[in-house]
């Protein structure tokens, strides 16, 4: 296949990807990795290295608009940044010691998790409790605009949701993926933001994630322009008329559509792994 086919079809493949991603609140990574490996027969760090890119494009767009609406908590995303940025460098410090039978399994369960989480409802939050004291001391209960106007909220478990977020970004390196799960659980279940500034917070705090790892990849020479650049750009595109469409549509379907792609990506990549064909 010549040049100009290879980087159209990318495009088009990646501006899928980040469509689906957008509609499903879980970023187009999880679904631009194994179409990188399974189809395109791109080598997984260097597809890793393209996702991180485009997670970044993907991120920057929504989060300003995010954070113009008014409902991203800065204040929360910059001090978890602290912890993801650090699991970020870890990791793909890490990805670099291990083999990659070893990422694409972990990518395997990072994979079948984000099916599961896109398809469970999510549980009731339990009554609200006083916040803790480092979210006192920094300030960073907020609110967030609703129908009905401005609503308070609390900020609960700051270290307990440190934590997870370093994995968060542990995970993002090894994987290339936003890991938006992990962190929408961390600020969602543990400390008890409301779900809209967990998701829109989340995405603020992704591009960063990415570009962290990102650089390391970079100086590694695991990102290549012909491929991260028309990744990046199809992931952008489809997300932003992702998010144009949503408003607009059940999503219902669509969330089964792409817990079937994840879950097929999963299986096929785990089928390499075992037979060594990856």
């Amino acid at each position: 296949m010549t040049a100009l086919p290879f980087i159209l079809l990318l495009v088009a493949a990646s501006l899928g990807a980040g469509f689906l991603g957008a509609l499903t609140g879980l970023g187009g990574g999880v679904v631009i990795v194994p179409i990188l490996v399974l189809l395109f027969g791109v080598d997984l760090r260097f597809a890793v290295g393209a996702s991180l890119v485009a997670v970044i494009a993907t991120s920057s767009g929504a989060a300003a608009a995010y954070v113009r609406e008014g409902y991203t908590n800065i204040r929360v995303g910059i001090l978890l940044e602290v912890a993801t940025v650090t699991g970020a460098i870890v990791g793909a410090i890490v990805a670099a010691m291990v083999s990659k039978n070893a990422i694409a399994s972990i990518f395997v369960v990072a994979l079948f998790w984000s099916a599961y989480s896109t398809l469970r409802p999510p549980k009731p939050l339990p009554p609200d409790t006083e916040p803790d004291a480092i979210s006192r001391k920094f300030r960073l209960d907020s609110s967030y605009p609703t129908k009905e106007g401005m609503v308070a909220y609390r900020v609960h478990h700051v270290p307990a949701g440190g934590v997870i977020m370093f994995f968060a970004g542990l995970l993002s390196a090894l994987v290339g993926i936003g890991s938006g799960i992990v962190k929408v659980f961390a600020m969602d279940r543990m400390m008890r933001l409301p779900f809209k500034v967990s998701t829109t917070t989340s995405n603020f705090m992704i591009g960063v994630t990415a570009a962290a790892s990102a650089g390391v990849y970079l100086q590694r020479g695991q990102i290549q322009p012909a491929i991260a650049a028309p990744v990046a750009l199809g992931a952008l595109i489809g997300s932003l008329a992702g998010a144009r469409v949503l408003p607009h549509i059940q999503t219902k379907a669509l969330r089964y559509v792409f817990a079937g792609v994840v879950v097929f990506a999963g299986i096929e990549l785990l089928r390499r792994v075992l037979s060594n064909s990856l």
